[in-house]
């Protein structure tokens, strides 16, 4: 498929057709990963991984930084 590159901004763009965009599940503003490869560009839909929260902490031995604090009296007619 050929395809012309086209001023966008103060770079240089292409259209992808949406074709190829519904059969690799792509959508606006998803991102994507260039590669060059010798006199190529090849552009792939970029993975991610989705961790659960207590993985993402597991290898975490820190301190817990939040600290107490005081929100003070009410200065106006805030409800505590």
């Amino acid at each position: 498929m050929e395809a012309r590159l086209q001023k966008w901004g103060n770079s240089d763009g292409i259209r992808i057709p949406s074709s190829i965009l519904k059969a690799l599940n792509l959508k606006t503003n998803d991102s994507v990963n260039l590669e060059q490869v010798e006199d190529k560009i090849i552009i792939s839909k970029q993975v991610k991984n989705n961790i659960s929260l207590e993985e993402r902490f597991k290898e975490y031995h820190g301190e817990n930084l939040a600290k107490e604090f005081a929100w003070d009296d009410a200065k106006g007619k805030e409800i505590w």
